[in-house]
């Protein structure tokens, strides 16, 4: 297989068409895929008021199954796949992402637990779900998370990416360098950048603590978010988002836009964000900003879902490589 460029297939999902569980009607972010005999499942998480009020939202995960290839809507999950975590846990107040990786008989589900702070909105960690029933439903393997705060990486660890090679478990991820005020902004914002653990069986992970492994183009403050991970030509590549640290959700010159690199060896990487491009649009759901993107291979081609405006408000699209 050779690497070549994107090209967009379009809108393939809106929540607003559909009735989720949770009372969910929008938002469907950080699109995950798993590849099952006759169709695609489409993990999403969405956004729902908290019943607790204060204008709070609950983040809830949902899939979508969608037929391979075409993408035509099949099914749409209208029951919980996961329950958020118990008060005072990790995942509180919302899972986003939830990543799945198969792992013999069963699915593996890494996920992204959203809690709320006082001076800071929130802080994140990841945790394990496993699934004995092909994806419908995931039970923690523990109330606790498997990576979270450390030494060198103090907040916001998030956006796993898992792929087994070699018979090594590899994640890639996010930690937070910190949280930041632009001059006299009540607004505080917050700094990530990628990181690298490893892992005999998925669950016990070593990590290199504080060490970023992408390079920055923006600037020290550049923020990078939800890596994935794929071989092509016997080579990985990485695909991400990044923005500006300050002023990006209504600012398309500041907003996410999706970088690339590529590595032979899984640990030291390139950027080079001109190769296999996805540009955002000259109008419409994907023109202002693309983030959280998710790569999976489906019979011999090579798909890319994402998010467009408002971070996934109305939904994902998808590309493929020619």
């Amino acid at each position: 297989m050779r690497t070549g460029k994107w090209r967009k297939l379009g809108r393939i999902f809106d929540p607003r068409d559909f009735r989720l569980a949770n009372g969910c009607r929008e938002f469907a972010q950080a699109p995950q895929a798993v590849v099952f005999a006759g169709f695609v499942r489409i993990y999403f998480s969405t956004r729902c008021p908290d019943p607790a009020g204060g204008g709070n939202y609950l983040s809830h995960v949902a899939f979508v199954d969608v037929a391979k290839h075409s993408f035509e809507i099949l099914a749409v999950a209208a029951h919980t796949v996961i329950r958020l975590g118990r008060p005072g846990c990790f995942d509180e107040h919302g899972i986003f992402p939830l990543h799945v990786l198969r792992h013999g008989d069963l699915l593996y589900g890494y996920v992204c637990g959203v809690n709320r702070r006082v001076s800071v909105p929130v802080d994140s960690a990841i945790g394990l779900a496993v699934s004995r029933d092909q994806g419908l439903t995931f039970q923690r393997v523990g109330r606790g998370p498997l990576l979270a705060a450390s030494l060198h990486e103090p907040c916001l660890i998030a956006d796993p990416c898992v792929r087994v090679v070699n018979d090594v478990f590899h994640m890639w991820y996010i930690f937070g360098a910190g949280w930041q005020r632009s001059g006299a902004s009540p607004t505080i914002d917050r700094i990530y950048k990628i990181g690298h653990a490893q892992s005999p069986d998925g669950v016990r992970w070593t990590r290199d603590d504080g060490r970023q492994i992408i390079s920055t183009r923006l600037g020290a403050d550049e923020c990078q978010a939800m890596p994935t991970v794929i071989e092509l030509a016997g080579r990985h590549h990485m695909f991400f988002c990044y923005r500006e640290c300050h002023d990006f959700r209504h600012n398309r010159a500041r907003a996410y836009r999706l970088g690339h690199a590529h590595s032979d060896d899984l640990l030291m990487w390139t950027r080079d964000d001109d190769e296999m491009r996805l540009e955002r649009s000259a109008d419409g759901w994907d023109s202002e900003m693309l983030c959280y993107p998710n790569v999976f291979a489906c019979d011999d081609a090579v798909y890319l879902l994402y998010n467009g405006n408002d971070f996934g408000r109305h939904g994902f699209g998808v590309a493929i490589l020619d």
